[in-house]
């Protein structure tokens, strides 16, 4: 598996960043050749499935997920949501953390990550490219829509 973290700071407010970061179907606009399909009703919450299918017309795979633990910031803690990936193609796990951080937030972005079929010797790539990938999500979806 690889593991990898991504660690951001921003001018929102942790409610702000948590906001954006978990408005799932903005992912895939920043996620090259992938939408996003939540599976369950609103409001999001441990339970919620959602579906990454990544791919161009017929050839691509899903990478279903499920959110294990929403806990949304508060004034004295961090947000913490997790999700357990239950693909086919793709498993493990993703993990969101956003906290109070001055007059703005942190954002931690944990993922450890496995595509089936892949040797093991190929977790240093796997991690490079999520990594990239995810730090470019995490970037767009903090980024001032204003501006």
């Amino acid at each position: 598996m690889a593991l990898f973290r991504i660690a951001r700071r921003t001018h929102l407010t942790p409610a702000e960043a948590w906001r954006r970061l978990t408005d799932w179907e903005r992912h895939g606009d920043s996620v090259p050749l992938t939408r996003i399909i939540v599976k369950t009703p609103p409001p999001t919450g441990v339970g919620t499935v959602f579906v990454a299918r990544t791919g161009l017309g017929a050839v691509g795979f899903d990478d279903p997920m499920e959110i294990t633990r929403w806990q949304p910031p508060a004034e004295d803690a961090p947000g913490v949501c997790h999700l357990e990936k239950r693909g086919r193609a793709v498993t493990g796990w993703a993990e969101i953390e956003v906290g109070a951080a001055g007059a703005g937030s942190y954002v931690v972005w944990r993922e450890d990550l496995h595509v089936r079929g892949l040797p093991q010797a190929l977790d240093g790539l796997t991690k490079r490219t999520g990594r990239a990938v995810f730090g470019r999500a995490v970037k767009t979806l903090l980024r001032d829509r204003t501006r």
